[in-house]
């Protein structure tokens, strides 16, 4: 499954901050409808994403009905991205086989 969609960075302040892109409600219900063939446990789904041209794997993590994804300071370093700035992902949702 290939999705593409925009979103705001956003930061997650607890033990450790963390960064990350919410998944707009359109396409976690798409996510949601393969998430039995995709999730690995846990409720998380490994995905293959790009951000300009920064090209990385992760797994999306479920929250409250919709789905964040992560992005870690090699992924946001690059393109010098922090709380708030916009960012277009490119992502296809690995499904298990």
């Amino acid at each position: 499954m290939e999705l593409v969609f925009s979103g705001q960075v956003i930061e997650w302040r607890g033990p450790s901050p963390y960064f990350f892109v919410p998944v707009p409600e359109e396409e976690s219900a798409d996510i949601r409808e393969v998430a039995t063939m995709a999730s690995y446990g846990w409720g998380v789904i490994p995905v293959q994403a790009r951000i300009g041209e920064v090209s990385f794997r992760t797994s999306l993590f479920p929250k409250e009905g919709g789905y964040l994804l992560p992005l870690k300071t090699a992924v946001r370093g690059p393109q010098g991205l922090s709380a708030g700035d916009d960012v277009t992902v490119e992502m296809t949702v690995r499904l298990q086989t």
